[in-house]
């Protein structure tokens, strides 16, 4: 967990969110005894989504956040606000049901809605823009995305997904790779950092008590402390000799991404930490910048290895893809990453790039999102898989219901099932360094 952390951290410092970001007063490291209705482990948008939703209902929330608010994927993402899953709906029909999947796409749009009432109503200076294309690179990926839109249409009500063909897909973007697409105007894309920020004002301002460098050693669910409640120790990262802390809770969240291995062992088999990476180029003025996207919409590819692209508010393309499935980054990053943005757009040959970064996602075996409980009084929130930035506002607000006793949304999600990936701790990184090398074969066939 330490070797992840550190190789985050480093690329964090290279950010062009963090370098764009609003600012934010940080909160303190946790000291002595602390009591809470709940306690929240992980400062990112699941987490922090919770927190505000439960402070809002009058229940006193602390959050615990090892490094600071938005270190994480939350706060360093693509930035791409999407529909759906990372899994698409295959394992909601096949384990729940048609009903239980239409029940979740809908939630999915229901996430949407929801993060644009939030940035409205805390006023949330964080970019929003509309509009969301899904593109491919060859026939066989564009009659395989066809298919995808006619079932999304027939099967989910899905009339608002508009299929491009090469022409209207060419309007969209100034690129010959691509030969078909999807546009679906109910997705966007925001500055990731800024709106996680943004709900960590919203939060504090509710009444949240957030503490930060303050990393969790051990959770008891209340069985096994003692006292009534659960219990949360806590280490002072920053401080020498690494002052301890705790926090008696009626219920605790964890919402950690990869990072949960010390406190949840059994939740860290279930999930790999995967690492993508991101380059931010030099503003290219605004004419130059709507020559490649006009509509200013995101951009994903349907590749299983995608590139993923959009530009910012101040006309700059951040350009993402190029995943690392053994933890370990691409040498020489930024000139790896653009010789991938100059396959989209050659036009760009002179463009400097100004900022390179990565972080690590939480993927699960099928994609699909694993949340669930440890314990009566111990829920968790994991398993985004790259697809979390609208997904992990709503994943909040649904352990929030769940925690005040209106489990039912919750419990969608939980009944999927979720298998360890193979390998144990020594094989399964190896393991699945060579899957991927076979979807990767796959997308250039």
């Amino acid at each position: 967990m330490m070797r992840l952390e550190r190789q985050a951290q480093a690329l964090l410092a290279r950010s062009y969110y963090q370098d764009s970001a609003q600012p934010w007063e940080r909160g303190p490291a946790l000291a002595g005894t602390v009591q809470a209705d709940v306690c929240i482990v992980g400062g990112g948008l699941a987490g922090l989504s919770a927190a505000l939703e439960l402070a809002r209902a009058g229940m006193k929330t602390v959050l615990l956040e090892a490094q600071q608010v938005g270190w994480g994927a939350s706060g360093r993402n693509g930035g791409q606000a999407l529909a759906g899953y990372a899994s698409e709906m295959e394992p909601f029909e096949r384990q729940l049901g048609h009903e239980a999947a239409r029940q979740a796409w809908a939630m999915s749009l229901e996430a949407l809605d929801l993060m644009r009432t939030r940035i409205r109503e805390h006023r949330i200076a964080c970019d929003w823009t509309d509009g969301a294309l899904t593109l491919a690179v060859r026939p066989a990926k564009a009659r395989a995305l066809r298919a995808w839109h006619e079932h999304m249409q027939a099967d989910y009500d899905a009339a608002h997904l508009r299929w491009l063909d090469e022409a209207q897909t060419r309007a969209q973007v100034q690129s010959e790779r691509y030969v078909a697409g999807v546009f679906d105007p109910l997705g966007g894309h925001v500055h990731p950092l800024n709106y996680t920020l943004g709900i960590a004002r919203a939060a504090r301002a509710a009444g949240v008590q957030i503490f930060e460098g303050t990393e969790a050693v051990q959770v008891q669910p209340a069985a096994d402390a003692g006292g009534g409640k659960a219990r949360v120790r806590t280490v002072q990262r920053e401080v020498q000799g690494a002052a301890e802390g705790e926090v008696r809770a009626h219920f605790v969240l964890l919402a950690g991404n990869v990072h949960l291995g010390r406190v949840a062992p059994a939740l860290a088999r279930r999930i790999m930490p995967v690492g993508t990476y991101i380059i931010a180029t030099e503003a290219l003025g605004a004419e130059r910048a709507a020559a490649l996207i006009p509509s200013r919409a995101c951009v994903s590819d349907s590749q299983f290895v995608l590139d993923y692209y959009r530009l910012s508010a101040d006309h700059r393309l951040l350009f993402g893809g190029r995943v690392s499935y053994s933890t370990v980054s691409p040498p020489d990053l930024p000139a790896t990453m653009r010789r991938s943005m100059l396959r989209v757009f050659p036009q760009l040959h002179d463009v400097r790039v100004t900022h390179a970064w990565g972080g690590f996602v939480d993927i699960t075996m099928n994609r699909a999102p694993d949340f669930g409980r440890l314990a009566p009084d111990v829920l968790y929130l994991q398993g985004f898989s790259g697809h979390g930035l609208a997904l992990t506002g709503l994943a909040g607000q649904l352990a929030a219901e769940a925690i005040r006793g209106q489990a039912q949304r919750f419990d969608l999600f939980a009944r999927l099932r979720h298998r360890p990936f193979p390998g144990g701790d020594l094989l399964r990184t190896p393991l699945l360094v060579l899957a991927m090398a076979w979807y990767r074969l796959r997308d250039w066939l």
